[in-house]
């Protein structure tokens, strides 16, 4: 049961994030309107917090398209709270990763993708025996953009009754932070959420000292 497994994971896994330190990682995931509100708080308080990048994702899933935005931030530990929390009062996702994860949990990697998706990479994993733990995780509350892509062409008034259908259907985004033992498995998983559409990121690509 792969749900199962992933409480058995994250139980056996859980540390709090509520680790006191000065400064901390953030990954912020949402829709557009809602990663454009974070980056421009955190552009406004750059003396605080910096963007490190951003990334906007598209998925071609049958005849819908999805589409969400993710940053990766790094700053003051209170100000990465604050931009968090406004993210998740507005139906994003977050999280925030403290220096305690990268002193103590090894091969750490970053995921986003719909939570299905998600679910289903856990589960292709599992399958091959890799060892691994979901440190940390949160699935978005607000809706992402989502696009019909129909070959045959429909009249512009059926589109336009279909389109809010689908943009109002339960897209949930997941992000999600494991670690691994085994240097071996790194390049097994990286293989396996690249197959899976999944937008993946190896922790150490993106460490800032302090």
């Amino acid at each position: 049961m792969i749900e199962d497994k992933i409480q058995v994971l994250r139980k056996a896994a859980k540390v709090s994030n509520e680790q006191s330190s000065e400064r901390m990682w953030c990954v912020i995931a949402g829709n557009k309107d809602l990663v454009n509100d974070i980056a421009y708080a955190a552009i406004a308080s750059k003396e605080r917090v910096k963007i490190l990048f951003r990334e906007h994702v598209t998925l071609e899933d049958s005849y819908v398209i999805k589409k969400f935005d993710f940053l990766m931030l790094y700053g003051e530990s209170d100000k990465i709270r604050d931009l968090s929390y406004i993210c998740k009062d507005n139906g994003g996702a977050y999280i925030q990763i403290a220096p305690y994860y990268i002193t103590n949990e090894p091969n750490l990697m970053l995921l986003v993708a719909p939570d299905n998706v998600i679910k289903q990479f856990v589960g292709d994993i599992e399958r091959m025996g890799s060892e691994f733990s979901i440190l940390l995780e949160d699935q978005t509350t607000g809706f992402i953009e989502t696009d019909l892509q129909i070959n045959t062409k429909l009249p512009a008034f059926i589109n336009s009754m279909l389109a809010p259908l689908f943009n109002l259907s339960d897209v949930v985004l997941s992000t999600i932070l494991i670690s691994t033992g085994n240097k071996e498995d790194v390049e097994k998983i990286q293989e396996i959420a690249t197959a899976n559409k999944i937008f993946i990121i190896d922790f150490k690509d993106i460490i800032v000292e302090g």
